[in-house]
């Protein structure tokens, strides 16, 4: 395949395999490569939070390995290879293995990073985070044989935001019990009000679940039972594995190095387009319009507007309300945030069964601008959702 007028997709998780599946449906001539860093096998990186629950191991989340995936989009895949540089000037990249290889035109689906707390202690470096397939692979073989070779009991998670709630809620799937630290007062406190926050803890502690909000842990060490957790009130526990899920920062130096825009992500406009000609960025790397979303349903419209965009339809970007499934089936929950630059307040009904919190504007309050559902309640998911107006407008 030649690859001087070809697209070039760095990444090949769900934004950069879906870009490439979308830009196929509009122009199956267009040379098409893509680079991945990892064996690039397609799998849904949610699945990764409930994975034990469904008894999935690494082998059996992979859908397509990349020979199958190269048939699918007619591409040539690049795989167990990193980018060094990109030259925007000359159209090329320069891969890992000194292959300089020409675009004409470019998709960074960098993906993130999982942010590292400064964990001090002699086994801080034993600190594991979920962030692709292989990372999934070595927190099973740890969950395995973590305690003298037996399998885990006690899982220390660090963060109690959307990810380490969900592995709280996966690890009670094998009958384990993690205790979950954050510094915050409350679970998931950006995303939920204070009575969904409550409501959710209570089910996952019934479940077996501990919370210690308003700690920290400040070290790890290794112990005669396992590993010792230094917490920031100077008392200590003891774990077998210690899994952190702090939040994750988009993957930028590349970019950066290039000489494209950088913020919190990688700077795009609506058409998901850098500052620099022919060069694109989607996913959890990308900052739209000054927006991260790490979320599927963004990613998902992302790759559509940009395959339109390729094949010389240039299309911007909308994003209509995106309900994110928090998978937590100890107590089911929605989330529809609303925009950080939203200015509103929260209105709260709840019973034993359900909690309908709705997040209404401050000069409007018929104006619904997001909405948490929990229990019973997340079967009104589609219903609010087309009252919620689109992110970017």
């Amino acid at each position: 395949m030649s690859s001087g007028n070809a697209v070039v997709v760095v990444g090949s998780g769900l934004a950069g395999y879906n870009v490439a599946r979308e830009l196929r449906k509009l122009d199956a001539e267009v040379p098409l490569v893509v680079i991945s860093r990892d064996a690039a096998g397609f799998y849904s990186k949610p699945m990764l939070s409930n994975a034990l629950a469904s008894k999935k191991t690494p082998a059996t989340l992979v859908m397509k390995d990349a020979a199958k995936m190269a048939a699918e989009i007619n591409a040539r895949i690049v795989s167990n290879t990193g980018v060094q540089s990109i030259d925007t000037q000359a159209q090329t990249l320069t891969l890992s293995d000194g292959e300089v290889l020409p675009y004409r035109d470019l998709v960074l689906a960098l993906g993130a990073d999982p942010l590292r707390l400064p964990l001090q202690g002699d086994a801080a470096d034993t600190v594991l985070s979920v962030n692709d397939l292989d990372d999934f692979a070595r927190f099973a073989e740890a969950l395995d044989t973590a305690a003298g070779g037996q399998p885990a009991k006690r899982v220390a998670i660090l963060g109690a935001g959307l990810i380490g709630c969900e592995f709280a809620n996966d690890l009670l799937a094998r009958e384990i019990q993690p205790t979950v630290f954050d510094l915050a007062e409350r679970a998931l406190p950006r995303l939920l009000p204070p009575e969904a926050s409550a409501r959710l803890q209570a089910k996952l502690e019934a479940g077996g679940a501990t919370f210690r909000f308003g700690t920290g842990v400040s070290a790890v060490n290794r112990g005669a039972n396992g590993l010792v957790l230094t917490l920031s009130d100077g008392s200590t526990v003891e774990a077998d594995v210690v899994l952190s899920a702090v939040g994750l920062r988009p993957r930028t130096h590349l970019a950066a190095e290039a000489g494209i825009l950088t913020g919190q992500g990688i700077m795009v406009d609506r058409q998901l387009a850098t500052n620099r000609a022919h060069v694109y960025a989607l996913g959890d790397c990308a900052e739209v319009d000054g927006h991260c979303l790490p979320y599927v349903m963004p990613l998902m419209q992302q790759a559509r507007a940009l395959a339109a965009t390729l094949a010389g339809k240039p299309t911007p970007v909308s994003y209509p309300a995106m309900p994110v499934v928090v998978k937590t089936p100890a107590w089911p929950t929605v989330v529809c945030p609303p925009s950080a630059r939203a200015e509103g307040q929260w209105k709260v009904v709840s019973s034993d069964e359900a909690i309908e919190a709705r997040f209404v504007s401050s000069a409007n309050p018929d104006q619904l601008l997001g909405f948490v559902l929990q229990g019973k309640a997340v079967s009104q998911r589609q219903a609010l959702a087309g009252q919620v107006p689109s992110l970017l407008s």
